[in-house]
């Protein structure tokens, strides 16, 4: 009889480790979790937004969202907010919002927009989220039950404190075990899985299962089995990222309600803000730009959202844009930045760490000689995945029209374009994107979420008249949104005055 699988040892913490930890030991109680990190490595810390995904991943775990905001200085996030990536210009913006269009699915909002709307911003036409996030306003009301949302929101968050607040629930609360120790040696098994760690200060630790959370030094999947990185840096080219904390001028200056993504000469800005601070960072490629004119821009950046005085030395961080060529490997399953990392842009690591968590506490194997099996299925489906992401982000760079780089230039070149994305942009300048086009049942990106950008870039389609096409229909939805809006802006608070109000009182109960 197979060997069954009773014990799965995480190695490596931080938002990936205890994330995993959590979702593995929350479904699975009789399930042995052991989680070794090394004492004294602290997290990378940067992944501080994540996707609605995240309100289902931390009910499923069983946390107060109260808490949750509390202990991890977190707000609001409904969405991204894209400024001069089109042409550069002070009037180039367009936000993807989290809320799906007034009609999405039903009607050919595309073709009635076209037709009649061209003037106004797909996204602010058929959404009421983006007026929500101009005005600052907070996706909930004081009592809107934990969990639920008036506007589909996810978090940003303190990635370090984060990570503190799940280990503790995880230990206190899911009967994980936390070891503290560096692992020294990787002993095999005769036919090559993983056996034990042998580790400095805890001695040997075996396990049925092993996940490889050790970040980009991909303890297990990369150093110890091998399996290579498959490199997009042909593809994307950023593989640097600047990042620093920088304090509100006053305490009760505005939250904004979205990411905040501003194109820069060879790459791009994020600003992310928390209830305590702000965290900004400078996402470039080295191949266009050397670290000094690099961090010029992002003090220059700072400097023109109102910073002013010292502030601190940005920590530089180098990554190799790619994913592993297998996420599962025998008796390994690499989750977060050990299977890889392309570059933040709309939040994507977070969420693949909750797809990856979700995924295999689904289809965790009840023995050894089923898991070949799950393998195979796990690496094909997040091999899609990561391909979609790719994809999806390549389409922020490929419709832009800036020429004062290289940078944007190369972006544009067909050289850098998977065929699966030139076969849709070409299909796409006669009909808008569809499910048809994203068919599997847990998508990464929704064709929602493709046509935010693709119109937000300024793509026009060419759309031809069709029989099915309910211009009437498209509009009532567009005057709904715009109901919406109006309803919504005078009734819901200020992301800083809701924040405030989850500090002191808390939330009703879900």
């Amino acid at each position: 009889m197979s060997k069954p699988i009773e014990h799965v040892v995480v190695v490596g913490g931080g938002s990936a480790g205890w994330l995993t930890a959590a979702v593995l030991a929350a479904e699975h109680p009789r399930l042995a979790v052991t989680l070794v990190e090394s004492p004294g490595v602290p997290p990378i810390g940067v992944g501080e937004g994540t996707w609605p995904s995240m309100r289902e991943t931390l009910q499923r775990i069983g946390v107060s969202e109260a808490a949750f905001f509390r202990e991890c200085d977190a707000a609001f996030k409904q969405g991204s907010r894209f400024d001069r990536w089109v042409d550069g210009s002070d009037d180039d913006i367009y936000f993807h919002p989290f809320s799906l269009p007034q009609g999405y699915g039903e009607v050919n909002l595309v073709a009635a927009w076209q037709r009649a709307h061209r003037d106004v911003p797909f996204a602010d036409l058929v959404s009421y989220q983006p007026h929500l996030c101009v005005q600052g306003r907070a996706p909930k009301q004081p009592q809107t039950p934990e969990f639920a949302g008036v506007a589909n929101y996810g978090y940003h968050l303190d990635a370090g404190k984060f990570g503190v607040f799940l280990q503790k629930h995880c230990v206190e609360k899911l009967r994980v075990r936390h070891v503290l120790a560096h692992v020294v040696d990787i002993l095999s098994l005769d036919d090559g899985d993983i056996a034990a760690l042998r580790t400095r200060e805890a001695g040997l630790i075996e396990g049925d299962l092993f996940i490889d959370c050790t970040g980009m030094a991909s303890l297990l999947l990369g150093r110890h089995y091998g399996v290579p990185l498959v490199s997009q840096r042909d593809v994307l080219f950023n593989d640097r990222a600047l990042a620093v904390q920088v304090p509100y001028p006053t305490d009760d200056t505005p939250i904004a309600s979205q990411t905040t993504s501003t194109a820069q000469s060879h790459g791009w800005t994020w600003d992310i803000g928390l209830p305590t601070r702000r965290g900004v960072g400078y996402v470039y490629s080295s191949a266009h730009v050397d670290d000094d004119a690099a961090e010029k821009t992002l003090r220059a950046y700072l400097a023109s959202t109102g910073i002013v005085g010292e502030v601190p030395q940005p920590r530089n961080i180098a990554f190799d844009p790619g994913y592993r060529a297998r996420f599962w490997e025998r008796n390994v399953v690499a989750i977060g930045l050990s299977a890889g990392f392309i570059e933040p842009l709309e939040a994507s690591a977070l969420a693949l760490v909750e797809l990856s968590a979700t995924w295999l506490a689904d289809d965790m194997p009840a023995t050894r000689a089923q898991m070949d099996t799950i393998s195979a299925r796990f690496n094909e489906a997040f091999t899609y995945r990561w391909e979609r992401i790719i994809d999806f982000l390549k389409l922020h760079y490929v419709l832009s029209k800036r020429t004062d780089t290289d940078y944007w230039l190369d972006h544009r070149a067909p050289r850098t374009q998977s065929p699966r994305l030139r076969e849709l942009l070409a299909l796409w300048r006669t009909r808008a994107p569809s499910r048809r086009d994203f068919p599997r049942i847990e998508e990464i990106f929704p064709s929602a979420s493709w046509q935010y950008i693709l119109y937000g870039m300024g793509f026009r389609p060419e759309l031809t008249e069709r029989a099915s096409d309910l211009p009437e229909a498209a509009s009532q939805y567009f005057r709904e949104a715009a109901r919406l809006t109006a309803r919504m802006l005078p009734q819901l608070p200020a992301n800083r005055e809701m924040l405030h109000h989850i500090r002191q009182y808390g939330m009703p109960p879900g």
